[in-house]
C-alpha cells in the first residue's frame, strides 16, 4: 500500500515477500515523475534480499534527477512507453492510437457502434 505524504515523500508498506523469493519482481507505474514510489519499493524490495527489479511506467515525465535517482536505487532496467520522449522509451503506443482512430474515424452513427479503447 501507499501514502503519500506529497510528491517527494511517499510511505510504501509491503506484504511479506518470501514466497516471492527467486522471482525478478516488476514494478508498473502509470506515471514516473519523482520515481519516489518506485524508489521507496525498491528499498523495501533490497532489504529482503530480491534480485533487481524492472521497472515499468506508462508516462516518463522524470522530474529533476528523478531517473538517475531510480537506476541508482537499484532499478535493473527501467523501460517507458512513448508517450512522453525518453531515452527509456522501448514501449510504442502508436498502433494502439492508430487503431483507436481508425475506429472514431470509420464508426457509423448507429446504436450498435462501439468503440472499445
Amino acid at each position: 500500500s501507499k501514502t503519500r505524504h506529497g510528491d517527494r515523500d511517499v510511505e510504501i508498506t509491503v506484504p511479506e515477500l518470501a514466497p516471492w523469493c527467486g522471482h525478478t519482481p516488476v514494478l508498473v507505474d502509470d506515471i514516473i515523475s519523482t520515481a519516489r514510489t518506485m524508489i521507496e519499493t525498491l528499498r523495501h524490495l533490497n532489504a529482503a534480499g530480491y534480485q533487481q527489479p524492472v521497472c515499468v511506467g506508462v508516462h516518463a515525465v522524470f522530474a529533476d534527477d528523478a531517473y538517475d535517482a531510480l537506476r541508482a536505487a537499484g532499478a535493473a532496467d527501467v523501460v517507458t512507453c512513448d508517450t512522453v520522449a525518453h531515452p527509456s522509451n522501448r514501449i510504442s503506443v502508436t498502433d494502439v492510437l492508430v487503431d483507436g482512430l481508425q475506429c472514431l474515424l470509420n464508426r457509423d452513427n448507429s446504436e450498435d457502434a462501439r468503440w472499445i479503447g
